[in-house]
């Protein structure tokens, strides 16, 4: 494997791999590497977990990481996505981590270069770490996929996570539920009222409210948000005894979820990112391993 661009690229055996490698990581097990390789982090957009728990990763499978910042490089006098990884290439970079905000970025970039590329989000299309780490915590809770029940809420259309945590979570065996605005339902089928489905879930996810995405399709305020969409206090007391809660983060706290429910006993939110950091190491060794073949 040379790149991980998509969950729909990945085959259940990559996904499962994957998981048992990041559990292993997590257990203590050290990196299989032949070779120490260099690897950037070209993040185009604002990131805090994805790009710090790439950087933690990189650094705990020792590998040499390259500074680079999209707003003091030459991406700003005009030099194109492909020029610029194509130059990482030529300096001896061999591979990247990039989220950028057009879709499907990495398509020009897979017959124009020999270096790897790891999504770490493109606009609204995939982002493929996130949906390991996010299966990687519902497996640890679990220990399977095969009949749970996911409901995933929020602003469905114009969420990354969403699709990729649909394609992945219903080629496990997952049933997958949503419940969104109308305005942010985008191409997904979501149910009318959390009544329908919060009783039988056993995890809900829910989904930042992505505001800098918005044209004119709809906007809330956040009390009307909360009281309609979010996790509130109220709805957390209908939710199954042994249900989790989860959230990719960044979290607006008292709209997508109340602010009690981030913390409490059921959040997996923090947990979640503490996972990143495996899952990622996971991604990395099992890429760069694939370079060595």
């Amino acid at each position: 494997m040379r790149h991980v661009l998509s969950m729909k690229n990945l085959s259940t055996e990559d996904i499962i791999r994957i998981l048992d490698r990041a559990a292993e990581f997590e257990s203590g097990a050290k990196p299989n590497l032949k070779e120490t390789y260099t690897v950037s982090n070209l993040f185009f957009e604002p990131s805090t977990r994805t790009k710090m728990s790439f950087e933690m990763a990189e650094r705990k499978l020792n590998l040499h990481v390259l500074p680079f910042e999209a707003a003091t490089s030459s991406t700003v006098k005009g030099e194109t996505l492909i020029d610029t990884v194509k130059t990482l290439e030529a300096i001896g970079v061999d591979a990247l981590v990039i989220r950028h905000e057009a879709e499907e970025y990495y398509n020009e970039l897979l017959n124009g270069v020999g270096i790897s590329v790891i999504n770490g989000g493109d606009g609204a299309g995939q982002h493929p770490s996130q949906s390991m780490l996010d299966l990687y915590t519902i497996r640890q809770e679990f220990g399977r996929f095969e009949g749970l029940t996911i409901t995933i809420a929020g602003d469905i259309a114009h969420s990354r996570v969403a699709r990729s945590n649909a394609d992945a979570l219903k080629m496990l065996g997952a049933n997958v539920h949503y419940l969104s605005p109308l305005e942010w339902k985008g191409e997904f089928e979501t149910v009318s009222s959390w009544e329908e489905i919060l009783p039988s879930s056993d995890v809900v996810m829910l989904l930042r409210v992505q505001h800098e995405r918005h044209g004119n399709d709809g906007s809330f305020s956040k009390e009307e948000y909360h009281e309609k969409y979010g996790l509130t206090l109220k709805r957390e007391k209908m939710m199954k005894k042994d249900a989790i809660i989860m959230h990719p983060a960044p979290i607006n706290r008292g709209v997508e979820i109340a602010d009690e429910l981030v913390e409490c006993d059921r959040s997996r939110i923090f947990k979640q990112m503490h996972n990143g950091v495996f899952v990622r190491m996971a991604i990395l060794e099992t890429v760069l391993k694939g370079r060595e073949k």
